[in-house]
This record gives C-alpha cells, structure tokens and sequence, in this order.
C-alpha cells in the first residue's frame, strides 16, 4: 500500500538535468583561450618568477576548462545527442586530450588544437538547441 501511495502519478522527462540555459560551451572556450593566451604570453617573457605563476595560471584554466567540456558530456548530452552525432565521444575525448596537452605545454598551438575542438562540440551543442 505504502508503495503505491508513494509510486510517481506522472512520468517526467527532460534533455538536460536542469532547464535550459545553464549548460554552454563558451565557459570551456573562453577557459581554452586563456590557456592558449598563457602560452603566448610564456613564449615572450623568460622570467623565471613569471613562468612560475603562468605556468599555475595555465594548469589551472586547463582544468577548468576539461571539466566544463566533460559536464556537457556527462550532464547535458543524451543518447539521442549521441545517436545524431555519433562522432561526439571521440570529439568529447579528444578535447579532453589536447586540454590535457595544453596544460603541460607551452606552445600555443596545443592550446589551439583544444580550441578547435571545443569549436566543434559547440557547433553541435547549438544544433540540439534548435531541436
């Protein structure tokens, strides 16, 4: 009895854990582009106390950045995403990657590669929006 008085009268769905709105990839991009701003900034200056404190800067915006893309794979993206674009987990994984590559790296062209792909995720986001 308890069971049945507790059971759910209405069967709810969403595309998104919360409403919309709350999920954008501009937070991994403007994240990338610091990272990628870092490393330009790195390759002209060579003071030591400087790279110390961009190299911090720069691990840390590319973490920032790895977890938003990887919210949007955990959180926002759902099988129907994945079905319409079967090319998003290796296009999450491989963002993941080049943010990872950036991080240990200070040649911008790492940073980059991360923004191009975080491009990529983004040009999809926008399309499940219209849908």
């Amino acid at each position: 009895m308890l069971s049945r008085l507790f059971a759910p009268k209405v069967k709810v769905s969403a595309h998104c854990d919360l409403p919309c709105g709350v999920y954008d990839p501009a937070q991994a991009r403007i994240e990338a582009e610091s990272v990628k701003a870092v490393q330009e900034k790195m390759a002209a200056n060579d003071d030591p106390h400087f790279q110390a404190r961009a190299t911090v800067i720069k691990e840390q915006r590319a973490e920032l950045a790895k977890h938003h893309v990887s919210v949007l794979w955990s959180d926002y993206f759902k099988p129907p995403h994945f079905e319409k674009y079967p090319e998003l987990h290796q296009l999450v994984n491989d963002a993941l990657k080049a943010l990872s590559a950036a991080k240990a790296s200070t040649d911008p062209a790492t940073g980059q590669k991360a923004l191009d792909y975080i491009a990529q995720i983004d040009k999809i986001f926008w399309e499940t929006k219209k849908a």
